[in-house]
């Protein structure tokens, strides 16, 4: 009896989220079934259940899948502490097809989009597209093929080849490479340029000189060099360079939002 008033009590606190519950929808390790395939969903803490939530749409690394990372204290600890929904679509073998712009994935990444819309009061006009390795690629390639959309890609070591032709683009973008990276390698550009990372996308915009920034971190374990480049005929980019292996920043993904959501930036 008390379960069940307490059960009752919940739904009634929170009535977007109810109806999910009510309706056997999937939650954080649960996954969300669509179609023959599934992505992951996990809300942000302090959630009222009817506010419009922006959305990290996030690509897995090689060989993981989205129950790693509605766990990972790196992305969803700082998409939950900042009222943002994280969303992780499962790959096909735990890997993605970006590569080529004929691939699966991009319809299957907007099929997702949609289906969390049907579940979620979203806030279209903060759609956050994120992933790291191979993951970061995807990103990548989702932003170049149907990025018209996404406010801004935020990308971690792994990126497309320089030279793509992207149809579509997002309104920012926002990537970290480290130097000593060897398993997505740092795109060195000629003379061993450390700007080269993003030479797509600062040729998709047609911006201008970059501006240095300097050196800044979050933690004593990185320190990043970013570049800007803010005279663009659209668009902006930054870069974070860090001189370290393959991996995620602590805290880069969380101050990225913060930026982006104008939050204070804090650490985790």
């Amino acid at each position: 009896m008390i379960r069940n008033a307490l059960f009752a009590l919940f739904l009634s606190a929170t009535p977007a989220f109810a109806v999910g519950l009510q309706e056997g929808t999937c939650h954080a390790e649960v996954p969300c079934p669509l179609g023959d395939r599934s992505y992951h969903v996990l809300e942000p803490d302090s959630w009222d259940g009817t506010s419009p939530l922006p959305v990290l749409l996030h690509f897995h690394g090689w060989a993981r899948q989205g129950t790693l990372i509605v766990k990972h204290g790196r992305i969803a600890g700082a998409t939950r502490k900042r009222g943002v929904l994280l969303v992780a679509p499962n790959g096909l073998g735990k890997s993605w097809n970006f590569w080529r712009p004929e691939t699966e994935d991009v319809p299957f990444a907007q099929a997702v989009l949609k289906d969390v819309a049907k579940r979620y009061p979203i806030d279209q006009s903060k759609i956050y597209v994120s992933g790291y390795s191979f993951g970061s690629a995807m990103a990548w390639r989702y932003a170049c093929e149907n990025g018209n959309q996404v406010s801004a890609l935020l990308a971690v070591a792994g990126t497309l080849d320089q030279y793509v032709q992207c149809p579509q683009a997002p309104a920012e973008v926002r990537h970290v490479h480290g130097t000593s990276d060897t398993v997505m390698d740092f795109p060195f550009g000629p003379n061993g340029d450390t700007t080269y990372p993003v030479a797509l996308w600062r040729s998709k915009f047609h911006c201008g000189p970059g501006t240095d920034r300097g050196d800044w971190s979050i933690t004593k374990h990185d320190t990043f060099t970013r570049t800007t480049w803010d005279s663009c005929a659209k668009g902006k980019v930054t870069l974070d360079v860090h001189s370290r292996g393959h991996f995620i920043p602590r805290g880069w993904i969380a101050r990225q939002l913060d930026e982006l959501l104008e939050l204070k930036p804090s650490y985790p």
